[in-house]
């Protein structure tokens, strides 16, 4: 653990899907942080104590199917629905009426959901790696299956249940490594080397990862914290949010084309590919985020921002919050 562990306090509080782990540090007004793939509460650790220092009372949560928190066996049980409740129990449970919520990676796409079914509750959202993208176009599955042409997407690849989990869980620590230094700005693979995000034939995702060294962000017990979590629990719980997305697509008809009008905030990493295959989602804020107050894209850092540019993104956070209206 980091060395300010001993400040940080962990319960479990009740959500409808079970029981939520979180990590929480400071008092004043509630700030939720909501972690991605493949991660939990710790990628969290250095804006924790941060935004403790800026007056906030900061909770990192880890996800339903992830660390500590429950992991329903039924694979529907991680639709994005389920995900905004647990996020709205949080808050309730620690007797707040609101919070500012902030995701990473999937985390971002929770907590844009959370802004946007629960607007009186989530005031403001913070998109940190992947920006907002309302729900439209076609099925999901439908668009990630056209992708990489002769290469199958990493997103369709997670798809059948056991399929990924036979790749990953033999060596779990290795895996992660692997694909931690995939999409760090330090050790990515080269400009026109084989991309990470996809599997040829009957390849996996770890044929194409770096090896030899970890990123600079990820210490050898930083990749423990995260290896043992994921021993314990297994990838199941993590893997089945992509296996939900054709179902979010179904349960958010009502919400096609919709905006986040809330203050926001975006972050992402210049040399992240979820930026440049984005592009056009970020060029559309002006409609899609008209609540937009800070978006930044930090040159020469990669997927894991909030690990890689702690200090930055820390800043960037409490200046903005700080900013929005009381």
């Amino acid at each position: 653990m980091p060395h300010h562990a001993a400040e940080i306090t962990h319960r479990l509080v009740s959500s409808p899907g079970g029981r939520i782990h979180l990590a929480e540090q400071g008092t004043g007004p509630l700030v939720l942080l909501v972690h991605g793939f493949p991660e939990s509460w710790y990628s969290w650790r250095h804006q924790l104590p941060a935004l403790a220092a800026a007056g906030y009372r900061a909770v990192a949560v880890d996800v339903r199917g992830y660390g500590r928190s429950s992991k329903p066996a039924a694979t529907d049980a991680y639709r994005m629905l389920d995900l905004v409740e647990d996020n709205v129990a949080v808050v309730h449970a620690l007797g707040e009426e609101s919070a500012t919520v902030v995701g990473h990676d999937w985390g971002a796409a929770i907590a844009a959901n959370s802004a946007l079914l629960r607007p009186e509750v989530f005031r403001a959202v913070g998109l940190l790696s992947v920006p907002y993208t309302p729900r439209g176009g076609p099925r999901p599955s439908e668009v990630f299956a056209r992708m990489g042409g002769d290469e199958e997407f990493y997103v369709s690849y997670f798809q059948e249940p056991g399929r990924a989990e036979a790749e990953i869980e033999p060596d779990v620590r290795s895996w992660l490594a692997g694909f931690y230094a995939a999409l760090s700005a330090d050790t990515m693979p080269a400009p026109g080397a084989p991309d990470p995000h996809f599997v040829t034939g009957a390849g996996t995702l770890r044929d194409r990862f770096p090896s030899g060294r970890l990123p600079a962000w990820l210490s050898e017990r930083d990749l423990d914290v995260y290896a043992e979590e994921f021993e314990r629990t297994g990838f199941t719980g993590a893997l089945n949010r992509y296996r939900n997305m054709d179902r979010d697509w179904e349960d958010l008809a009502d919400f096609d084309g919709a905006p986040l009008t809330q203050p926001s905030l975006f972050i992402g990493g210049g040399l992240d590919a979820s930026t440049a295959w984005l592009a056009d989602a970020i060029e559309a804020y002006p409609v899609t985020l008209p609540g937009l107050v800070s978006s930044h894209i930090l040159d020469g850092c990669g997927h894991w921002i909030q690990q890689e540019r702690p200090a930055e993104v820390s800043r960037l956070l409490t200046d903005w919050i700080a900013a929005l209206p009381a």
